[in-house]
């Protein structure tokens, strides 16, 4: 896991090359696939995302949210098909409120300071936004993997080292900061070998989600943040938040027409 500071050999960055192996296409897929229903009733004026710029770009493009920005330690501004800024998960340089929707891809997996990391998400949304985290699944045959004698000897490298987060625990985290779990789905059934990726295991999908559904080596949860003010979603004619601190619009002045 990522300690607070940390530069190189950062797994936030790493993930990126996983995702092209191809169990790492397999699981970019379903949750590119999952994402895509996941922000199907989202709308407004920011997407966050931190990492992985590529493996969702057309899932986030789907979505009603005009704004698309990834954020990451080593995100280039013009890889990100929209918005690029450097940033660390758990001091995100965006204004308070500003938000509309944050994705985490397996960003809790590989920081030590998950709880400070969704505390920062909450500072950043909208009332009503939404976050949608991907992590994978402890109680699966991915979460059992990392004590495969093969994988400790290469290091547990990404994705066996991560911080083996339950759902549960998740769901506890974001309760304590005010959100309201509104879905959780469990995704990729198949064991983390390349072999299990044959046509012939594509049964092992339908039947873990209908017969072992907590059994999924990926779990998305999608939690919406609560205020105890009553307060009403912003209307689509509104100005955009300024989404860096500090850069507000300055309001129009109205003259009468004897001036």
């Amino acid at each position: 896991m990522t300690p607070r500071g940390a530069a190189h050999d950062d797994p936030l960055a790493t993930i990126g090359h996983w995702y092209r192996t191809p169990l790492g296409r397999y699981v970019a897929h379903a949750e590119a696939v999952c994402l895509e229903r996941l922000l199907a009733d989202s709308f407004g004026h920011y997407l966050v995302q931190f990492g992985a710029p590529a493996q969702f770009a057309e899932a986030a493009a789907t979505c009603r949210i005009r704004q698309r920005v990834v954020l990451g330690a080593r995100v280039d501004a013009t890889a990100a098909d929209g918005i690029g800024l450097r940033a660390l998960p758990w001091a995100l340089p965006l204004a308070t409120a500003s938000v509309d929707a944050v994705v985490l891809p397996h960003t809790l997996d590989f920081c030590v300071e998950a709880p400070d990391i969704l505390r920062e998400v909450e500072r950043v949304l909208i009332p009503e936004g939404r976050v949608i985290v991907f992590c994978f699944n402890p109680l699966s045959t991915w979460g059992l993997a990392r004590w495969w004698p093969r994988l400790v000897r290469r290091g547990r490298r990404v994705p066996w080292c991560g911080a083996q987060l339950t759902p549960f625990r998740v769901g506890d985290w974001l309760r304590v900061l005010g959100f309201t779990l509104e879905t959780r789905e469990m995704l990729v059934f198949r064991p983390p070998l390349r072999r299990a990726l044959a046509p012939r295991l594509d049964w092992l999908e339908p039947a873990g989600a209908s017969w072992w559904p907590l059994l999924g080596g990926v779990y998305a949860v999608r939690a919406v943040k609560r205020v105890p003010a009553p307060t009403s979603l912003r209307p689509a004619w509104t100005r955009p938040p300024a989404l860096l601190p500090g850069r507000r619009a300055e309001p129009t002045v109205r003259r009468d027409r004897g001036d």
